[in-house]
């Protein structure tokens, strides 16, 4: 089938909650121009239809230098709240798509703040967008199959700018290509889908590809850092039609298309967008050369560290069942990493080398179910399509809540509160709210509900009810005495009548029912009262007092809160004893004897001086005397670091003996490291005498991380060291690292995001977000910890006048080019030789280039580093597989008999023989 096939398939859209549009589209397609003013067909024969009908979002024109598309001349932003902004989409149940949302920033906002926000379909978290340049295109794809009449896309969790989209788009399979056992559990987020072989860098989509997938040029780097070609690699093309068999496989232009490798083998390492993980992966090969008859052309897959994958063999004529046929083996269930590399290797009997057209690999994610009153919050909300309230869309509960809602925390979360508080809602109170079984809190107050009070006994949970400033009428029902955990119950100023339930009387609960003339509470004697009742046990001056101490409490909370902590410590107060935090105190003449009169210097720095000594008891210790060159600032850092030192304890942490203050003379004690700085190992005198392994390297990094990792988590509060740098990790004799000078050291205040400080630090470490705000944070030393990772992949200095070409004396700078250019072999230094695994020293750059983000937020955690750098020790111990190092991140309902073609392409997390 074909293309004048696909001409029979159409999807009727209907956005709704934002979006209701009956405009005709091409059949099977729908191009949503975000933020457009008027229907276009671009250049490609695509029709696009502004989303000019949404309710929400402010729309804001862009122009970006070379890019003429009309679909990219606007986009559409939403507010940085806490609410999610859904595009509500009509498709056929049981019918496979792809959808693909791209985002081009444009700076829009002028802020020139790079925005991160998450999209997702339906309840499911389909990706974090993290805009990194303001005139780059940003695309997620995701196939999916329906599974209900309609489908959301929505925006939401601002953590940096605002949430915008630039184009929504969505495109209808026909057959069983994307398959998969599980595709009622898992969707298929597109990471990789190339074309080798290609004429030129334009991607191959409409009208070449029926289906407009984007199949990326193997020459253009930036898609998937598609980089390490093997010497030998040739393209080759032809002009013959192929036999593609199948709608859904590659178009004839990409097969048409192909590399290979004259020397015998073809080389590629590729970048995987979300990996590593469990996904999809198939390659597709058509034999385009016309062979001899004493020609063959048989290769397999040769995967480092997985020898069994490369007994598999490729035979694409036998395969194919002739010339210009597509073969195409894959997998359904596979593990792969972030940086997989990969060789196809002709075999011993072949006479040419191997030849591949067309990849392509998705990652798995996990459908989310829902939230449990999904279904019931919808129809709440169809009888109300005409209020602003009703028209967030998608999940009542996922990713985040209607902003009216609050959800618990259950793997399957219920709606815990609802409040509609002055919504101008009228009509009678929707029935709906009595099914929402876990139901805490129900706020209706401030509308015009008419009617009677409902029967809330399937809400057991409910604790709090307002209904007052309503037109209800009719009685209160007796069955809310019945409620187990009710404590708060307002119904005043509505119309009610009769009287009080006399088992809300008898409850200990807050009850307001005035204003309601006819409505009143039956004594003993026959008289009737209308009050207010506040608990039986709660006398009306007791409740006064309770509520004047509350405020007095809260308000000096709110005091306290914004003080910051201080180091309750004071030079002056040192005695001759060891502190309270358990700091033995020195006396000079110790420290002289020690030293020798302070004979031998092992190093200095921008606060002092430290000399090799050893203790009467055999102890080794090195002794810092501080710099006299600003005392009011020496004495500051001198007590902030005897205070820090003193109270922490971490084996990655260099340990801190005491200090002596005598003759105007500040010394810390510290244990003395034999192996000196990473610094001197790195590039200094002791480099060149034993440089070290990439390994060593990898453990020093988590060792230091580890360090560093405690000064962020395991400290309260929390401390953030301000001048991390490669002389300031130290080596012991054992080449453990550790963490050392605290003396810019600040504390962090609890539930505050940032301490306002004075800029301290050194040059080519320094975060220049704190630099330009003065706003320090821990990010900041995540940001000179990347740079640390940088100096250990090349063995550079952080600063250097001659190191990194003209124009350019920093390292971040120099690395960024590179990496993002897919030549890590640019930066890696020479003295490694080829003793390393290039999974692992991508895996560790990646994460330097994310430390040495510009904008603090989009920086990782340090227990994220952690698990990066412990992933390539794994590797380089060659006990990380890429399946080992991923299982733990998929759900083991994947390792179910699957169906695999038995010629490798991947490595595999199983192999069956194929059912297709």
């Amino acid at each position: 089938m074909g293309f004048h096939h696909l001409l029979f398939f159409s999807v009727l859209l209907l956005l709704h909650s934002f979006l209701v549009f009956t405009k005709a589209q091409l059949p099977g397609f729908i191009s949503l121009d975000c933020g457009g003013e008027k229907n276009h067909t671009d250049n490609l024969g695509l029709e696009w239809t502004p989303d000019d009908q949404i309710i929400y979002g402010t729309t804001s024109k862009i122009s970006i230098e070379n890019e003429t598309r009309q679909q990219y001349q606007t986009l559409r932003y939403f507010p940085a709240d806490n609410r999610k902004y859904c595009y509500s989409l009509n498709v056929k149940s049981r019918t496979r798509y792809l959808i693909r949302a791209t985002f081009l920033y444009g700076n829009f906002d002028n802020n020139n703040v790079y925005p991160k926000f998450d999209i997702s379909l339906g309840p499911t978290h389909w990706a974090t967008i993290v805009i990194s340049d303001a005139n780059t295109i940003e695309s997620q794809e995701l196939i999916f199959l329906a599974s209900d009449p309609t489908v959301s896309v929505c925006l939401s969790n601002s953590t940096t700018g605002q949430p915008f989209i630039s184009t929504l788009e969505l495109r209808q399979f026909n057959g069983s290509v994307y398959l998969t056992p599980f595709e009622d559990q898992f969707f298929l987020s597109v990471s990789a889908r190339i074309n080798f072989g290609a004429d030129n860098d334009d991607p191959v989509r409409y009208p070449d590809d029926p289906f407009d997938r984007i199949w990326q040029s193997d020459s253009v780097k930036k898609a998937n850092y598609l980089v390490d070609v093997a010497a030998g690699t040739q393209k080759v093309s032809t002009k013959l039609p192929i036999d593609i068999g199948k709608d859904e496989l590659p178009p004839q232009k990409v097969m048409q298309t192909a590399v290979v490798g004259r020397t015998g083998s073809l080389t590629y390492r590729l970048n995987l967008d979300g990996f590593p993980g469990f996904g999809w992966a198939y390659t597709y090969f058509a034999e385009i050369e016309d062979l001899n008859l004493d020609q063959t052309r048989k290769f397999r897959l040769v995967l480092p560290g997985a020898p069994d994958l490369s007994k598999a063999i490729v035979n694409i004529q036998e395969n194919a069942q002739g010339n210009y046929r597509v073969y195409e083996p894959g997998f359904y269930n596979i593990s792969l990493p972030f940086v997989l590399s990969f060789k196809f290797t002709k075999t011993d009997d072949s006479t040419e080398g191997p030849l591949v057209n067309a990849m392509e690999i998705s990652k798995y994610i996990r459908i989310s179910g829902g939230s449990f009153d999904g279904a019931v919050a919808a129809n709440l909300v169809s009888g109300y399509k005409s209020l602003d309230w009703a028209q967030e869309g998608g999940d009542p509960c996922l990713p985040v809540p209607w902003s009216w809602l609050e959800c618990n925390s259950d793997p399957q979360p219920k709606i815990i509160s609802v409040k509609l508080s002055s919504k101008n809602i009228s009509g009678s109170i929707p029935s709906e709210l009595t099914k929402l079984s876990s139901l805490e809190e129900l706020w209706l107050d401030g509308n015009a509900f008419t009617g009677s009070i409902l029967d809330f006994t399937g809400c057991p949970n409910l604790k709090i009810i307002h209904l007052e400033n309503n037109q209800l009428t009719g009685g209160i029902p007796s069955s809310l005495a019945d409620l187990p955990h009710l404590h708060k119950l307002y119904v005043q100023n509505n119309l009610l009548s009769g009287h009080v339930p006399p088992g809300l009387l008898n409850k200990n609960i807050v009850l307001n029912y005035t204003g309601n003339d006819k409505l009143h509470k039956k004594t003993s004697g026959g008289r009737l009262n209308k009050y207010i009742i506040f608990g039986l046990a709660i006398g009306a001056g007791a409740l006064l007092i309770g509520f004047i101490s509350s405020c007095l409490i809260i308000r000096q909370r709110k005091k306290d809160h914004k003080k910051e902590p201080e180091v309750s410590f004071h030079v002056s107060s040192m005695s001759n004893a060891t502190t309270s935090e358990g700091a033995q105190s020195f006396t000079l003449s110790e420290l002289r004897s020690a030293t020798d009169n302070f004979q031998k210097k092992v190093g200095s720095g921008g606060f002092g001086t430290v000399y090799y000594g050893k203790l009467n008891d055999g102890k080794e210790i090195a002794v810092k005397i501080l710099g006299n060159s600003n005392i009011q600032q020496g004495k500051k850092e001198f007590a902030n670091e005897v205070s820090l030192l003193s109270r922490i304890h971490h084996r990655n942490l260099v340990k801190f003996y005491g200090f002596c203050q005598e003759e105007g003379k500040d010394i810390l004690v510290y244990e003395f490291m034999h192996n000196g700085t990473l610094k001197e190992h790195l590039y200094g005198p002791l480099a060149k005498e034993n440089r070290l392994k990439w390994i060593k390297r990898l453990e020093i990094a988590e060792e230091s991380a580890k360090g560093i990792e405690y000064l962020h988590t395991g400290c309260v509060p929390s401390i953030i060291h301000r001048d991390l740098k490669t002389s300031n990790i130290l080596l012991d004799n054992n080449m453990k690292a550790k963490v050392s000078d605290f003396g810019l050291s600040k504390l962090a205040i609890d539930g505050i995001s940032h301490v306002s400080s004075i800029v301290r630090g050194t040059l080519g470490y320094l975060d220049p977000e704190y630099y330009i705000s003065n706003h320090l944070t821990e990010k900041s030393d995540i940001y000179s910890f990347g740079v640390i990772l940088l100096e250990l992949i090349s063995g550079k200095e952080a600063i250097s006048n001659e190191s990194f070409g003209i124009n350019c004396r920093n390292i971040v700078q120099w690395a960024k080019v590179h990496i993002e250019n897919g030549d890590i072999q640019g930066i890696i230094d020479p003295s490694l030789g080829d003793e390393y695994d290039i999974q692992s020293m991508w895996k560790v750059a990646e994460k330097a280039l994310m430390c040495v983000q510009p904008h603090a937020n989009t920086r990782p955690s340090m227990s994220e580093i952690i698990k990066e750098i412990q992933d390539a020790i794994l590797i380089e111990r060659g006990a990380g597989s890429s399946e080992e190092i991923s299982r733990n991140s998929f759900n083991s309902s994947l390792n179910m008999g699957v169906g695999v073609d038995p010629y490798v392409s991947f490595h595999e997390s199983i192999a069956l023989p194929s059912a297709r």
